[in-house]
């Protein structure tokens, strides 16, 4: 927003990690007159919505949806699963994975929380070790952040399922994909995943109100024995409704029109090449970060975001105060900072419907932010990004011409 300006010039650039901005072509397919969602078209439309989700989670056995953020679908994993007193495995892999043990201790759930320093993924050596201690097999579930999105690490799910089993631990897996999916490669029926969590958003390209549930067989026969309260996150209820395309309460009609479109646009372009783009764009903001002097937050490579880059400011430097001068000057949005890290550093969002000229521009407006806030860094950092994605991209034509 220009100074002393009333209103904001040209398109607000959202690069927080989600919500996302919304393709024009979900926003129209959501602006139509809303349809009985008791009547035939709308069961239709269930289906569709329904069996595409199957596509995004990789996965042959049912996704439920709920008229909720992520933090509901967080909820409706534990309570259809686990029984008051129940003790649950959690990573402290940063403030999400807090707030979901928070959660599980006030639902009467006993969470035992690995701790780490917030710059690095869930360790499947360390889950292991802590299942073969666990000799009367108490444990219940092991809970694990996919993408932790307070700090941008990403954790190997396949490599969690492998240390569960060699462990020889009956356990549930459960995994929050919030941040991740339809964003970079997951695999929920490959890795042995038995509860996926997700959101509508983020890779997903909707607003905000929707989130889901896959489930195994596993944790299906799991649900009948559990003895947690449960009412509106009723699997069963919602199993049994969806069967001829309905929702045994209100749904949010308009977020199913843009999930189907949402759903068409992310086969179009083909999954694998959604993730290379996420992952293409996640490398050129890390090229340009690293050139400008700065680090990031996740400190292992293997575990680099594909859908967000934490970035920690220098001693002295208000990370609060850059986003704040940044949104007032360039109108651009940046993820807040989180516990240990508050006040620290900033997150820059490169997920959902964005390409590599809209994060050219987002870098652009941070290099300029950051020499306005006077923090030290090297200036180049865009050109070294510019540089990575010309490379990236004159590759696949050599390789054409040879």
């Amino acid at each position: 927003m220009a100074k002393n300006s009333s209103r904001a010039i040209g398109r607000h650039l959202l690069h927080i990690p989600g919500p996302t901005m919304l393709p024009d072509r979900v926003l129209r397919a959501m602006d139509t007159p809303i349809i009985d969602h008791r009547g035939p078209e709308f069961a239709k439309l269930t289906k569709r919505c329904l069996e595409g989700l199957k596509t995004i989670f990789k996965t042959t056995n049912p996704v439920i949806i709920y008229t909720a953020t992520g933090t509901g679908a967080w909820e409706a994993a534990l309570i259809n699963t686990l029984s008051p007193g129940d003790r649950v495995l959690m990573v402290e892999t940063g403030q999400f994975a807090t707030l979901w043990k928070n959660m599980a201790e006030k639902l009467g759930l006993k969470p035992e929380f690995i701790p780490t320093d917030w710059r690095h993924a869930a360790d499947p050596t360390v889950i292991e070790a802590k299942l073969r201690e666990d000799k009367a097999k108490e444990i219940k579930a092991v809970c694990v952040l996919h993408n932790e999105t307070s700090t941008g690490c990403l954790s190997n799910i396949a490599e969690v399922r492998k240390a569960i089993d060699k462990a020889g631990h009956p356990a549930l897996l459960y995994v929050d994909t919030i941040s991740s999916l339809a964003s970079t490669d997951y695999r929920h029926d490959e890795w042995g995943v038995d509860v996926t969590v997700g959101g509508s958003q983020k890779g997903l390209m909707l607003p905000p109100g929707m989130s889901f549930n896959a489930v195994s067989n596993k944790a299906l026969a799991a649900s009948k024995t559990s003895k947690l309260p449960k009412s509106f996150w009723s699997w069963d209820d919602m199993l049994n409704m969806n069967k001829v395309g309905f929702f045994p309460y209100t749904p949010a009609t308009q977020m199913l029109q843009g999930m189907a479109v949402a759903i068409d646009m992310l086969h179009e372009e083909g999954l694998d090449n959604v993730f290379a783009r996420h992952h293409r764009l996640a490398e050129a903001t890390r090229r340009a970060v690293k050139h400008w002097g700065l680090e990031t937050i996740c400190q292992d490579p293997k575990s680099h975001s594909p859908t967000l880059t934490g970035v920690l400011l220098p001693d002295g430097h208000d990370a609060d105060a850059f986003r704040a001068m940044a949104l007032d000057n360039f109108n651009i949005s940046y993820g807040a900072s989180f516990g240990r890290f508050t006040g620290k550093m900033f997150r820059i969002g490169h997920l959902g419907d964005v390409n590599d000229a809209s994060m050219i521009a987002a870098l652009g407006v941070t290099e300029m932010a950051l020499q306005l806030h006077n923090v030290p860094i090297k200036k180049g950092g865009v050109q070294a990004a510019i540089d990575y994605l010309i490379a990236e991209h004159g590759s696949p034509a050599r390789k054409a011409a040879e």
